[in-house]
């Protein structure tokens, strides 16, 4: 599904739903359906590719800003605060499509809908998920310029921990190892002091402990393949078994660890594992380390089991890029 047809399908059952529809929730203050469906959406985005997951997504937040139009004040802000996640996790699950350009104006969406209901903290973590954007750009200055803003102008723990934990991507890109290492060691002292937070949680929720996962993932863009193998091996196993996303994400960066510390015949093995996971999430974030992996196997084209692996690779390939 592309951008045009996934915003029209939102908007269209947004109209469905109807006026007088969302005055009545407004009326009686009913969001609990709506935190419910977005716990819903949010497991589903885990499982499933962005085209199933955004009609819903958009068409939930276009009907609960009209709840919050025709709603009174105290009641507003309660369904604006909820809306403005719905919006962030839009932008997110944009991202995933490949519409860096859709997926941040969802998020600066969810910026001025956070504030309109009183909640200043959004302001930093669209910082935060800017710096995702040209961390996958491969962009490490701007990448650690953006997280430093974010861990600066950041409300609370847990969004300084993200903001640390991408500027240590940065710095991995940009081969500093002892500032990333440095910086990751910032942002598990941030996200141990982080407090639980009120409704759903901005960002990952499914990794239990982010810090060592990032770090195995800078290890690997610092060189350190070994020790990045170590490290994935260890928290890849941890996943929970619904985390598709995660799965695929940090499976794959597992896989590729591996081919590039020359463990060719185990990293094919890892990647016919996880290329299932791949094909059923449909991310374009994952696809940069999709094409890098073929890149590096493509080296070993002798090797049997890189020409086992090629045809379902290949495979792969198109379903994304198709």
């Amino acid at each position: 599904m592309d951008r045009r047809s996934v915003l029209t399908a939102g908007a269209a059952s947004a109209v469905a739903f109807g006026v007088g529809g969302s005055r009545a929730l407004a009326a009686t203050g009913a969001t609990e359906p709506f935190q419910a469906m977005f716990a819903q959406l949010r497991a589903l985005g885990q499982t499933a590719g962005p085209s199933l997951v955004l009609p819903s997504l958009i068409a939930q937040a276009h009907s609960l800003r009209d709840m919050a139009r025709n709603a009174n004040p105290a009641q507003a802000a309660e369904i604006l605060a909820l809306t403005a996640r719905y919006a962030e996790f839009a932008g997110w699950m944009t991202q995933e499509a490949g519409d860096d350009r859709t997926a941040l104006w969802w998020t600066d969406k969810s910026v001025r809908l956070a504030e309109a209901g009183g909640d200043r903290s959004l302001g930093a973590h669209a910082l935060v998920r800017r710096a995702l954007v040209t961390l996958y750009r491969h962009d490490a200055r701007e990448t650690i310029d953006i997280a430093r803003r974010a861990r600066r102008d950041a409300l609370t723990d847990r969004i300084r921990g993200w903001a640390a934990l991408h500027e240590a991507q940065g710095h991995a890109l940009a081969g500093d190892y002892d500032r990333c290492m440095r910086t990751l060691d910032l942002a598990r002292a941030h996200l141990d002091s982080a407090q639980p937070e009120a409704g759903p949680v901005l960002g990952a929720s499914n990794l239990s402990d982010p810090v060592s996962m990032i770090t195995g993932w800078c290890l690997h863009d610092l060189g350190r393949t070994d020790q990045a193998t170590e490290v994935l091996d260890r928290e890849v196993a941890g996943l929970p078994e619904q985390a598709l996303r995660n799965r695929a994400r940090y499976g794959l960066r597992r896989a590729l660890a591996h081919a590039a510390a020359g463990q060719i015949e185990h990293a094919c093995a890892l990647t016919a594992d996880v290329l299932p996971v791949v094909d059923a999430v449909s991310s374009a974030t994952v696809l940069t380390d999709l094409r890098k992996l073929s890149q590096l196997l493509a080296r070993h084209h002798r090797v049997p089991a890189v020409q086992a692996l090629q045809p379902a690779l290949i495979t792969s390939l198109h379903h994304h890029n198709g």
